[in-house]
């Protein structure tokens, strides 16, 4: 089996055990989701592994977004955690936003170490960031969203993610490369996943099953997505 096949078989089995997580965690919830969740954080992981053994040329663009995405399977199982020990939830909810944070600073730089990015294209991905976080700031009233103590480190986590998004987009459209479409995709993704997740921790009457399955399968959408992008680098 070639190396793009097992790619492929890697890629639909993480979409499979991804579904199954959702079920559970809208069923039961607690340790079995848990483990289950980590079964299918493991496996976009193993597909960002599986991508660069199809494409191995692409390993300095690789390597760290395989960090980055490690980063994320710890940040899944420090925000799950908060529903189980629930005396200690903050310290959770700290844990995990730190976690996705460290995230993207793997992200962001394997992005401009990989085009040819100008004064302009970095001007073009900071500014979207710095307008989107004082967006959201702006709409926390109206949304009816009450960040608390992690007020602070939810507009930094913010402006970080954004500013991941912003980057991969500006490095798709002046390239046209495939591997920032991916890329960008799977930071809208996230983003998207991320403005669920606000609504649902942050928010009243959020928590629900639609809330649930609409966070969770935005941001595995975005990670395999993240994941996937190292098969294209180099390949049009």
């Amino acid at each position: 089996m070639d190396g793009v096949r097992v790619y492929s078989v890697v890629l639909a089995t993480g979409i499979a055990v991804t579904a199954l997580f959702i079920a559970a965690r809208v069923r039961r919830g607690g340790l079995p989701a848990l483990i289950v969740k980590s079964v299918a954080s493991v496996l976009f992981i193993a597909t960002a592994c599986a991508a660069l053994a199809a494409n191995p040329g692409a390993y300095t663009y690789g390597l760290p977004l395989i960090i980055g995405l490690v980063c994320g399977l710890l940040g899944d199982i420090w925000l799950d955690l908060k529903w189980v020990y629930v005396q200690d939830r903050d310290t959770y909810l700290f844990a995990g936003i730190y976690s996705f944070m460290l995230g993207h600073f793997f992200f962001i730089p394997a992005i401009f170490a990989h085009y040819e990015w100008t004064a302009w294209t970095l001007v073009y991905s900071v500014v979207p960031a710095f307008v989107g976080v004082a967006g959201a700031v702006a709409m926390e009233k109206p949304l009816k969203l009450d960040y608390g103590r992690f007020r602070t480190i939810s507009i930094a986590y913010g402006f970080v993610l954004m500013l991941m998004a912003s980057s991969s987009a500006v490095a798709a459209i002046v390239t046209g490369a495939t591997v920032w479409w991916v890329m960008s995709a799977g930071g809208v993704l996230f983003l998207f996943s991320d403005l669920v997740l606000s609504g649902t921790y942050f928010g009243q009457g959020k928590n629900t099953p639609t809330y649930v399955v609409l966070n969770h399968a935005l941001y595995y959408a975005a990670q395999f997505s993240i994941a996937s992008s190292i098969l294209f680098l180099g390949r049009g």
